[in-house]
């Protein structure tokens, strides 16, 4: 009995000490935790699960600089969606958002940077070299005009508008001028069904509402089917 409790003894002090430093270091992590949920929720959008545009921008930069000439800029605008929003209602068009983003995050895959830049405009940088692009970016715009089914069953006709930029093709690795020319390119094929890849000439296409205007020489691929 003196042996037992002779050892409860020389160790329930050091047990208690390791509990009492245990419980700040618990609730440090706890705290931890929280906070980076919140850092992570300010880096994405909760509605479609993308990017926001500060991440968005910090790891396509990085993407850019990592793949050079292999990587592609990309812009997409949903077609018609203040129709979807003001007749089907807002739930629906929360709806076709969301299931662009999880179309754009599947068809981009884990080591793009996808992005959702305001509204119904999105953006993804990715790597994806000259000879799968055309192929690639049909499929991309195959994805967004498949109907999205809601909640109650209803149908809902979508579609987008792409257009995409690459370095070689634009004369530039910087990003901001890769989508003012993806955007360009985007707004040439604007309700075409088209992918349209951006050239040199789209850089130098004015800004209209803080969006790009006209239509200068392009290149692009057969509507998709």
């Amino acid at each position: 009995m003196d042996s037992v409790l002779h050892t409860r003894g020389r160790f329930g002090p050091r047990t208690l000490l390791i509990t009492a430093a245990a419980v700040p270091l618990t609730g440090w992590v706890v705290h931890a935790v929280a906070l980076h949920r919140q850092l992570a929720a300010t880096k994405m959008d909760p509605l479609t699960g993308l990017l926001r545009r500060d991440a968005y921008t910090a790891r396509a930069r990085q993407l850019l600089a990592r793949h050079g000439d292999k990587a592609t800029v990309v812009m997409v605008d949903a077609d018609h969606f203040k129709q979807i929003n003001d007749g089907m209602g807002h739930a629906a068009g929360d709806t076709v958002l969301a299931a662009f983003g999880t179309r754009l995050t599947a068809w981009a895959g884990p080591r793009a940077s996808v992005g959702r830049l305001g509204g119904d405009e999105f953006a993804v940088v990715l790597e994806l070299p000259s000879d799968r692009r055309a192929h690639r970016l049909e499929q991309l715009v195959r994805m967004l005009h498949t109907p999205v089914v809601l909640d109650d069953g209803r149908t809902v006709d979508v579609a987008a508008s792409v257009g995409a930029a690459a370095p070689a093709s634009v004369g530039s690795r910087d990003l901001a001028v890769l989508q003012r020319a993806a955007d360009a390119a985007l707004y040439d094929g604007k309700h075409s069904g088209r992918p349209i890849l951006a050239t040199a000439a789209h850089t130098a296409v004015p800004a209209v509402n803080g969006r790009r205007a006209g239509r200068p020489g392009t290149a692009a691929w057969g509507r998709a089917a």
